[in-house]
């Protein structure tokens, strides 16, 4: 089969949205002349634009998208344009509907143990991965996985990829700066996969004193207050450039990549980072299934610290559905447990083997 229209539903989060990217990046491999479009939320989209493997995107609205009404309008529209193969690869109630009524002749998705799914969304449904066993994280694995069952590929290629513009290149906004530039993502997209603010505040004081570095401030722009509250708590604001931010994703992907290496929370950051081919050191919420989102990470280049790796004894042996939504609920209990001390164990020879030559001579 030669298709000529594909559609990729990609209804979740920047990160999310991201690592969707590679099933584009494959399957233009094997169907270079076929359309491909993503439907996906309009506040993600920036990962997407520029990519030459995705020729569309359609852009939705969160909040609307959860109304009948809204909903019953997609279904038509999707319906409407004819598609020959549409993947699902997070499969939420909207994009199983889409899929549902979308008389499209493959319909691709996964499958979820917890959900009783009887009506039949798919026409072929994959199981998720029981672990990872690469070194891309479960997430992108299950994606791979999608292409190998679906398509047949045997060696589908999982590293996702942020395409820039020339213009994007020229960007100069810190060209004039302090070098090394050290790009900190102070919040999580969420209260609970944020470390506590004083935390955040001890390991930016530890970077400021041991290396002469710009250091600046990532978050969404609705935390700009929250942003500020952890500046004041930080000693050395001298080296936090707090005027040089972006406000869009794009902005922020122009200015990624100027940088040298983000430390943050985990989210959609690190994904773009990695996509941008820079260092990453990653903060994981206690929550978080670390093996799912831990793509590429060498413990050199890429790197990242959980509480479970550090203090197992917190945790069962697997996390089971329920144990990860209490804690997503109340991860402050266990996110005060990883101190800066156990994060600082980690990043301190993290930070010295990425910049052997800025650390100051500490007194």
């Amino acid at each position: 089969m030669q298709p000529k229209k594909i559609l990729v539903i990609q209804n979740k989060r920047i990160g999310d949205v991201l690592i969707a990217s590679v099933l584009a990046n494959n399957l233009k491999k094997v169907y270079p002349d076929c359309h491909i479009t993503y439907f996906v939320y309009d506040y993600t989209a920036g990962v997407l634009e520029q990519n030459p493997n995705i020729d569309s995107i359609i852009l939705a609205n969160d909040k609307e998208l959860k109304k009948l009404s809204v909903l019953l309008k997609t279904i038509q529209s999707v319906r409407k344009a004819k598609y020959d193969i549409i993947l699902d690869p997070y499969a939420k109630f909207q994009s199983r509907m889409m899929c549902l009524f979308s008389k499209a002749p493959v319909r691709i998705g996964f499958k979820r143990k917890h959900k009783n799914l009887k009506l039949p969304f798919y026409t072929q449904a994959i199981d998720f991965l029981e672990e990872a066993s690469m070194d891309c994280g479960k997430a992108l694995e299950d994606r791979m996985n999608m292409l190998k069952l679906g398509f047949g590929m045997d060696d589908p290629d999982p590293k996702y990829k942020i395409f820039l513009s020339n213009e994007e290149l020229q960007y100069a906004k810190i060209s004039a700066v302090k070098k090394p530039v050290i790009m900190l993502g102070v919040l999580g997209s969420t209260p609970n996969k944020s470390l506590p603010y004083e935390y955040t505040a001890q390991i930016i004081d530890h970077i400021s004193e041991k290396y002469d570095a710009t250091l600046l401030f990532n978050y969404a722009p609705h935390q700009r207050e929250e942003a500020e509250k952890i500046y004041e708590l930080c000693k050395h604001k001298d080296q936090i450039r707090l005027d040089i931010y972006e406000d869009s994703i794009r902005g922020f992907i122009r200015l990624m990549n100027q940088s040298d290496l983000l430390i943050s929370n985990e989210g959609g950051s690190v994904h773009i980072a990695k996509a941008l081919s820079k260092p990453t050191f990653t903060i994981y919420s206690p929550y978080i299934e670390k093996s799912h989102w831990n793509s590429f990470e060498d413990g050199k280049f890429h790197d990242s610290i959980h509480l479970k790796d550090e203090q197992p004894e917190w945790f069962s042996e697997e996390y089971s559905r329920e144990e990860r939504k209490e804690i997503e609920s109340n991860p402050e209990y266990l996110y005060q447990k990883l101190t800066p001390e156990i994060i600082l164990r980690k990043l301190t020879p993290y930070l010295a083997h990425h910049f052997k030559t800025t650390e100051r001579e500490l007194n």
